[in-house]
């Protein structure tokens, strides 16, 4: 049971609904704050709610535009440090910069230890993220975290479809763990795509390792960005012989050109969550469908609160 006087949830500007719903699961009223932008960029955060003492989660997914959203995110962790809250929960619907996670080549950063680098600077207690684009992304950051997957979400309505000779297609070779997992929850046999990245904004599907003949497609991936791979791979599958064909994923990002490849793209249904607000572009594919992620994060937050294990409410096969 959550006492409201004890816990605050505040909304950075990048998604306020998700944040007002979060708080209409777990029953109480949205923190109040007000975030300014000054004439010449800078951003003020100003805390209407007595903090002190109290257990505060920030929820602001670092979506486009991302350095905008970070550095407001770091400027809410200061505000509410120096109002002495007890203790300072970043959550990070969606984490900007998780593809920056190694050294592809030589003189080139790995910013996404720099971004948790901030984040632990600017004195976050605790870090709650959704679907890090890799696992180990979370040993960047020196304060605990809890590294959440909206597969739940997205397995519970694929399962609703009773779809019949179900098979689960990898993007690429490095999503094989990920599409192995949702192929034991829905019990679909598994192809992996076998891709070529031409540029950083292009990567073209060259065969499937798997039968999908006749048979209903699905894919999964964290983020769909301008959608290269996923078209890619919609198009292979249709040459194919796919019956039908469904992608899942947990971030829509939809940066251009994304939605004009989904549309031209020979894909059934488009399932993502809503960790991150849809672009005026993506609002209008009429194959786009919206989970929310509200309920688990308020469960998550709910736990974390209590001080109770968030491990318990997954059960995943590794």
């Amino acid at each position: 049971m959550i006492v409201e006087d004890d816990i605050r949830v505040f909304s950075g500007t990048a998604n306020v609904e998700l944040t007002r719903k979060i708080c209409q699961y777990i029953n109480i009223k949205m923190g109040r704050a007000q975030v300014e932008t000054f004439p010449d960029g800078e951003t003020l955060v100003r805390i209407e709610d007595d903090v002190r003492g109290r257990d505060c989660f920030i929820v602001q997914p670092t979506c486009p535009p991302v350095n905008r959203h970070l550095m407001e995110l770091l400027v809410f962790i200061d505000c509410l440090q120096r109002a002495s809250a007890n203790r300072i929960t970043a959550v990070l619907p969606y984490f900007g910069y998780a593809r920056q996670d190694r050294k592809h080549e030589g003189r080139t950063p790995i910013t996404a230890k720099l971004v948790a680098n901030l984040i632990t600077t600017a004195r976050a207690n605790r870090v709650l993220a959704v679907d890090l684009h890799a696992d180990q992304v979370q040993g960047f950051f020196d304060i605990p975290v809890d590294h959440l997957t909206a597969e739940p979400v997205l397995v519970e309505y694929f399962k609703s479809l009773n779809l019949k000779d179900k098979v689960l297609i990898s993007p690429d070779v490095g999503n094989v763990k990920t599409a192995n997992l949702y192929a034991q929850d829905l019990n679909g046999e598994l192809a992996v795509i076998d891709k070529r990245r031409e540029s950083g904004s292009r990567a073209v599907a060259q065969r499937i390792i798997g039968d999908v003949k006749d048979k209903d497609v699905l894919m999964f991936d964290d983020m769909i960005t301008t959608a290269g791979t996923i078209c890619s791979a919609a198009h292979l599958a249709q040459e194919h012989g796919s019956r039908s064909i469904r992608v899942g994923a947990t971030h829509g990002i939809f940066a251009p050109p994304a939605a004009e490849r989904l549309a031209a793209a020979p894909i059934d249904e488009i399932v993502i969550t809503d960790t991150v607000p849809l672009t005026a572009e993506a609002k209008k594919l009429k194959n786009l469908r919206v989970l929310t992620v509200a309920n688990l994060l308020g469960e998550v937050i709910n736990r974390i609160h209590h001080h109770k294990s968030v491990s318990a409410i997954f059960e995943r096969r590794l």
